[in-house]
């Protein structure tokens, strides 16, 4: 379970970091852009003006004129100015250190080479170079804006604004610095919020899987507390469901054994009795000798049949495949009946039938007779001399209705919920004088069910009892 913490952590915790990551790259992309953007236009408007006014008065060396205005305008604009002729000396400068000697910065040279009517640009030369150029000391940026100066034949050179941007660049560090300690403060937040909802998350996992292992040591009884809601509490519920299951088969399968083992165990020590007397009685009677040689093939017979019934039962737990088609069942009920009528007659009783015909239901034809063959058959074995089985076959609302009934001993009502439980009798001793096994009801159930379909029992101690057995028109769900 740690390893499926640790997984939802860390997924927590990159796709917030990573979330935030590029939303913090993304808002600091957009600010510095909109402030180089800002600061780009009023810099290129104020040298654009600059250069307009500046023009006329170039043209005409007007010297005092222009040094007047140049000086005004350097302190409206904090910076410094410079005029530029087309040959790329500076022919005025407000710090007065550069005239005369030709221009360095590479966007008045390409506004000078005609590339373009004006550049800006922002420039980290190192400390002493922006000393110099725009006489700010300790800083590390400076910036360029460059326009061309047009006369009466065309460009006669160009006006150079320096300013400084360290402020800007500060800001923009301000920023960043801002946001990593807003994405630190996610970040950590984020962690332990994953901690928490990880551990909310992974425990009912935690629990099914602490269950299992102690089911994994046979302890069977142990549940999943159920909490929460959605797939969370849906999971706990299905494995509680799951072992609800898994504890009743196995109580199922223990009963089951114990009661095959003593169902098999009665007619060997039966044998075994019959055979040690016969052995240590040389001088036994002949006519005894045979009646326990009868007795001994009577047992052997019970154990085939118990054996018989296991199996079957064996195929169809393990959900053997039906061989499906479409069966008559009119055509099948009466050849059941047919078969049957020799055993009821030597009973004399009357096997009476009311059967619909051309009623087909899709299905396994030896599993559907199987099924009522053993209900007519313990009919005719429960039901006393002379009495009346009546079996009969209809179709109504969609569905096919199986019927077996008979005047005999009947059911008393505590039994009924049990008679389809394997090894289960009724009269123990008297099912035993019949031949049965206890597992008849319990695979006429089974192969009822692996058609869709539904058996009940209705009856009364002393008048007889009826079985129903209802199919979906349909049949077997393939």
């Amino acid at each position: 379970m740690a390893s499926i913490r640790w997984k939802i952590l860390l997924a927590f915790f990159l796709i917030v970091g990573l979330s935030f990551f590029v939303a913090a790259t993304t808002l600091t992309g957009l600010v510095s852009d909109y402030l180089f953007d800002q600061r780009t236009r009023d810099d290129s408007m104020k040298t654009e003006k600059l250069a307009l006014a500046a023009a006329p008065l170039f043209q005409s060396v007007s010297a005092n004129e222009l040094n007047d205005m140049l000086e005004e305008n350097a302190v409206s604009m904090d910076g410094r100015l410079m005029l530029i002729d087309n040959d790329g000396k500076i022919q005025y400068d407000t710090f007065q250190n550069l005239c005369g000697q030709r221009v360095q910065v590479d966007e008045a040279l390409r506004v000078l080479s005609g590339d373009a009517a004006e550049a800006y640009g922002i420039h980290a030369p190192g400390r002493a170079v922006v000393e110099e150029m725009s006489g700010e000391s300790g800083a590390d940026y400076v910036a360029y804006s460059v326009h061309e100066m047009t006369g009466f034949q065309g460009r006669i050179g160009a006006a150079l604004y320096v300013s400084r941007v360290q402020s800007l660049m500060d800001s923009l560090q301000t920023v960043r610095m801002r946001l990593v300690s807003v994405f630190a403060i996610i970040a950590v937040a984020a962690l332990v919020v994953a901690l928490i909802l990880s551990r909310v998350l992974t425990n009912p996992i935690t629990a099914v899987s602490r269950t299992m292992r102690k089911m994994g040591k046979g302890d069977l009884s142990v549940r999943v507390p159920v909490k929460g809601s959605g797939e969370l509490r849906e999971l706990a519920e299905n494995y509680n469901t799951m072992a609800a299951q898994l504890e009743s088969l196995d109580k199922t399968r223990n009963q089951f054994v114990s009661n095959a083992s003593h169902e098999l165990k009665t007619p060997l020590a039966t044998m075994k009795i019959m055979l040690e007397s016969m052995i240590y009685q040389p001088d036994m009677p002949a006519e005894v000798r045979t009646e326990f040689m009868k007795d001994i093939n009577h047992e052997i017979d019970r154990l085939t049949g118990i054996v018989t019934d296991l199996l079957v039962l064996t195929r169809m737990d393990n959900r053997e495949e039906m061989k499906r088609e479409s069966v008559n069942m009119s055509e099948l009920t009466l050849e059941t009946i047919h078969l049957l009528t020799p055993a009821a007659e030597q009973r004399r009783q009357t096997l009476a039938e009311d059967v619909r015909q051309d009623i087909v239901l899709y299905g396994d034809r030896s599993k559907l007779g199987q099924i009522l063959y053993n209900l007519t058959d313990n009919a005719i074995k429960y039901t006393p001399e002379e009495g009346t089985i009546r079996v009969s076959l209809k179709q109504e609302d969609g569905r096919i209705i199986w019927r077996v009934k008979d005047n005999g001993i009947g059911i008393p009502k505590d039994d009924q919920e049990h008679i389809f439980e394997r090894f289960y009798r009724v009269d123990k001793a008297r099912g035993r004088e019949t031949g049965g096994t206890g597992l008849g009801l319990s695979i006429v159930r089974q192969m009822v069910k692996m058609h869709g379909g539904t058996i009940s029992v209705y009856s009364e101690p002393g008048q007889g009892s009826e079985f129903v057995v209802i199919f979906p028109q349909e049949g077997a769900a393939p």
